[in-house]
């Protein structure tokens, strides 16, 4: 049996996070997945955090320890796949194509996962659409996810990570996956959402990155 060997911190040498700190991840998605499943059926503003609770089985303490507020229960969900993005992103060569690393985003469990019930994760994107106090939560997640993004396309073009073009470049890259998204929420009979985001990637020729 193969072992992992563990840094001081409970990761490994392959830079996976220590396992506390996945554990904890797991819960704020669990928690997200139950809120999104409540504000589906019940609507948001009839959605208590205290049905949260109830329905993921946690005390509204740890509820507040992984969450703020009501407002930010989601933001593990829609930071996630953005975010496995940029991590796919800047785990490959600088010369692979960035259409790759997208591809790798959709093969990883928790992305097929949610895309084997596609309906969960449509009825979410059109919920963070509708309610202004998620749409907020939603544009500042991706602003998070753009600051992370300018060192890894600095490292593909060559560029500084504060220059104008590192700049744009990530606010096109994150502006075409999450207009993919949204057109896939938005149709009543939705194409598969990797062939969107090739799509939007393609017709902007950042696949070329």
């Amino acid at each position: 049996m193969r072992v992992e060997k563990l840094d001081a911190r409970g990761g490994d040498q392959r830079g996976r996070p220590p396992l506390a700190q996945r554990r904890r991840q797991e819960t704020r998605v669990e928690i997200a997945e139950t809120a999104a499943a409540l504000f589906a059926e019940r609507g948001y503003e009839a959605t208590t955090v205290e049905d949260i609770t109830a329905a993921a089985g946690v005390s509204l303490r740890t509820f507040y320890r992984y969450c703020s507020s009501k407002e930010d229960v989601l933001t593990p969900l829609v930071t996630s796949g953005v975010g496995q993005l940029v991590d796919a992103l800047a785990a490959q060569s600088a010369d692979e194509p960035l259409i790759a690393a997208v591809e790798r985003v959709f093969a990883t469990p928790m992305s097929g996962r949610r895309l084997a019930d596609p309906e969960p994760g449509r009825a979410l994107v059109r919920l963070m659409g509708d309610v202004p106090a998620l749409r907020s939560r939603w544009l500042a997640a991706v602003q998070e996810m753009r600051d992370r993004l300018l060192p890894v396309l600095a490292a593909r073009t060559g560029r500084p990570a504060d220059s104008l073009e590192v700049r744009l470049l990530a606010g096109t890259v994150l502006d075409a996956f999450t207009a993919a998204v949204e057109h896939w929420a938005g149709q009543d009979e939705p194409e598969d959402l990797l062939v969107l985001t090739r799509r939007a990637l393609a017709f902007l020729r950042l696949d070329e990155l």
